[in-house]
């Protein structure tokens, strides 16, 4: 199963938190998938979150996540600003995709979003996560920074489109699409059934 995330989206968080223990129970192999969604909603004439062009819906989304995060005893912290730049953060997740670390610093970067209303769009925030799993920081923080990696965020972004990804946090399992943290359950229950003999 594909985990497609974006650190500045508030479903996200709860089902990065819970995504890795409800794989590994199902015995469903998983793909960390980091994006942005900023190309996505201009794509669509938004210049902004639609949690903030679109008040109503804005309200209760934020009423809605501190239910969802209070269910799952997660902690939830209103960020200040919102939604943050993700960008450096979504580069060091896809240049250094399938290394062990990535799904603890994946998680660390919505803990600081999230949890503790720190600003991830700051190279020092990023730099403590990785500090605090015992990587060297700034030397990963460099590498992120590249020619490349820019390159190699923006053909992630642009696969997501081509998946038909309009929103995060998304799970593909082969070519069945599940939108939004209250589908995480659905994906892996199919993702099961797939892997039946006969199915």
């Amino acid at each position: 199963m594909q985990f497609w995330f974006e650190f500045a989206s508030t479903y996200s968080y709860p089902a990065a938190l819970r995504v890795e223990t409800l794989a590994r129970q199902r015995g469903v192999p998983l793909e960390w998938k980091g994006f942005l969604l900023g190309p996505i909603f201009q794509a669509q004439g938004w210049n902004d979150s639609p949690f903030n062009l679109f008040p109503i819906q804005g309200r209760y989304m934020w009423r809605d996540l501190e239910r969802v995060c209070a269910d799952l005893e997660l902690p939830f912290r209103r960020p200040s600003q919102f939604p943050r730049n993700s960008v450096l953060a979504a580069r060091v997740a896809c240049r250094f995709a399938g290394e062990p670390w990535q799904p603890d610093f994946v998680r660390a970067v919505f803990r600081a979003n999230f949890a503790e209303d720190r600003d991830i769009a700051q190279p020092v925030v990023l730099e403590h996560c990785l500090k605090a799993l015992g990587l060297p920081g700034t030397e990963l923080l460099d590498q992120a920074r590249s020619p490349d990696c820019k390159t190699l965020l923006r053909a992630r972004t642009e696969q997501a489109v081509a998946l038909g990804i309009f929103g995060a946090p998304t799970f593909i399992v082969d070519e069945e699409l599940f939108w939004g943290n209250d589908r995480l359950e659905a994906a892996l229950a199919w993702a099961t059934r797939r892997a039946k003999p006969g199915c």
